[in-house]
């Protein structure tokens, strides 16, 4: 008895450790390994063969990697769904030799045979296949989507933001390591099309009536972002004139069955396009394209050719509420600036992607419809729990900060900063964020995409407002509790003041409305009284300026 009893103790102690052990590749992002932290990749060469069939792919992706710290072995990630058949070093392109591995958990363990000095470069090519994990709830959960048009043609996709683009092909999962650029190489039976991020170089037919899509991808690229994205597409075109004075080319990638539809929205596309690029700065990516490919998912921002998923339907993602636009490609598209020009090197700074993502709407409401719709907008999206910081201190993966109210709160968090520090230096700081000066807004070989954090914003808003705000950001962003304001009315006088957690320093301005009139208070911890006339009924923060809760 006592024999099994050891038996399934070690039995469920194996599983239990299987199960912990595959945990990581699930997740993307947190703290580099050292392994990790010796390498930088420069450029992937990625060649992938799709069978629809059975649901399978064959791969072949080419390293090349920069060292940063003396190594002697090349770690890379990969799901262990898929099998690694061999793997050469061609460090010597003249001499390659085949390069001894293993495989630990979600990891290639690569024997470079001696120690890589700093500055040397290290080149790999690692054959690679089987059945990629599929994606139980796109674009949620990561992985590729099998699906079929109502015609029954294969119609596939791939997402990956919260577990990695190594769900699918062997890299360095790390949203600090961006390549410089990347080939991409899809092959796929007739008649799909292969439409995927970069500019396409060629299409070669082969007999076996299968077809291979050559892309380039010329600017550097966070690795979650290469999709595929596969279907029998009809592609709707035409130029767009940049505020560079540059045409670029903007292509929607539609079912055959959507083509009308398409052809709809592509004229609304040419209008987000206008408006982000009078906010923010030239559209990033037009030495490639701009495009979009309709997807069985809801979305994703993938750089260059964004998954457009929403049915044609403006409230898609805004919980059924048509607002006058496409809310979804617009929120995708505006990860081209938020996310792939501009991009966190940790997850701890992740609603620089989604929460400027989300107030980029609420702008789009105040172009569109004056004030009113702006705050129409904000007032409707005032729903968020206060559990988790929004830009912690801390590294983080990628599904830790996404437990985190980083979309609404963080939207809510610039807009109670505008009211701080005013639209116009706001404005001013976020495009900056984007491009520090004039000049770097004509750069466009890829010298243009860079890493920021929360602190770098802090220090442009700083230098645009001529206001010190670390205040500000220590409160909303640092820790997750709101401020609490203090208001008591007694007699003809209400007095007012800030309560912060940990007792934090905090000023932030309240307009007080009475007869009318708005009197705005720099209100700090410390209690103001204002005195009114019998009758009038005093209403704080009429406009809804403030993010904060209202102490009992």
């Amino acid at each position: 008895m006592n024999h099994i009893k050891f038996f399934f103790i070690s039995i469920t102690l194996l599983v239990y450790s299987a199960i912990s052990a595959q945990t990581p590749i699930l997740d993307s992002g947190g703290p580099l390994s050292p392994e990790q932290a010796a390498y930088d990749v420069t450029f992937y060469d990625l060649s992938v063969s799709i069978k629809p069939e059975t649901r399978e792919i064959d791969g072949q992706v080419i390293v090349r990697a920069k060292v940063v710290h003396p190594m002697n072995q090349l770690v890379l990630d990969l799901d262990t769904l898929l099998n690694v058949q061999e793997i050469w070093d061609l460090s010597n392109p003249k001499k390659p030799i085949a390069a001894p591995f293993v495989r630990k958990v979600g990891q290639i363990w690569i024997d470079l045979g001696f120690t890589r000095q700093a500055g040397e470069q290290v080149q790999v090519r690692i054959l690679y296949g089987g059945k990629p994990r599929v994606a139980a709830r796109a674009p949620w959960d990561g992985g590729f989507t099998w699906a079929t048009t109502k015609s029954g043609a294969p119609w596939i996709t791939t997402t990956c933001q919260g577990e990695g683009a190594d769900l699918w092909w062997p890299c360095k999962d790390h949203v600090s390591d961006e390549p410089d650029s990347m080939a991409f190489n899809v092959r796929v039976p007739e008649p799909l099309v292969a439409a995927c991020n970069g500019r396409l170089r060629s299409t070669i037919k082969h007999k076996d009536g299968t077809q291979t899509f050559h892309w380039y991808i010329s600017t550097p690229i966070n690795i979650y972002n290469v999709a595929l994205n596969l279907a029998p597409y009809r592609s709707i075109e035409g130029p767009y004139k940049s505020v560079t004075g540059e045409t670029f080319p903007v292509v929607f990638y539609v079912l055959p069955d959507d083509y009308e539809k398409g052809k709809k929205l592509f004229t609304e596309i040419f209008e987000h396009i206008k408006f982000y690029e009078k906010m923010l700065g030239p559209y990033p990516f037009r030495v490639d394209k701009y495009g979009v490919a309709q997807t069985p998912h809801l979305g994703m921002e993938h750089q260059s050719i964004i998954a457009y998923g929403a049915n044609f339907n403006n409230g898609s993602m805004t919980g059924g509420k048509d607002w006058g636009f496409d809310a979804l490609h617009h929120h995708e598209f505006g990860h081209e600036w938020w996310g792939n020009l501009v991009t966190n090197y940790d997850w701890k700074d992740m609603w620089i992607h989604e929460g400027f993502c989300t107030y980029m709407q609420a702008l789009y409401m105040e172009e569109l419809k004056g004030i009113k719709g702006y705050h129409d907008y904000m007032n409707a999206s005032r729903r968020f729990p206060n559990n988790l910081a929004v830009a912690p201190l801390a590294s983080q993966s990628s599904k830790q900060i996404y437990r985190a109210p980083i979309y609404t709160k963080g939207a809510w968090i610039l807009h109670a900063l505008r009211a701080v520090i005013g639209k116009e230096a706001l404005l001013k700081s976020m495009r900056r964020l984007c491009y520090d000066t004039p000049e770097a807004e004509k750069i466009k070989d890829g010298r243009q995409c860079h890493f920021v954090t929360t602190a770098d914003f802090q220090l442009i808003c700083e230098q645009e407002s001529g206001k010190a705000l670390g205040w500000f950001f220590d409160v909303y962003l640092r820790q997750p509790q709101l401020p609490k304001l203090v208001s008591k009315v007694e007699g003809q006088q209400i007095s007012l003041h800030w309560e912060t957690p940990q007792n934090l320093p905090f000023s932030f301005p309240v307009e007080i409305k009475i007869n009318g009139k708005i009197q705005r208070l720099d209100l700090g911890k410390e209690t103001i009284t204002l005195s009114f006339n019998p009758g009038d009924k005093p209403e704080v923060d009429p406009d809804r300026w403030g993010l904060y809760d209202i102490a009992k």
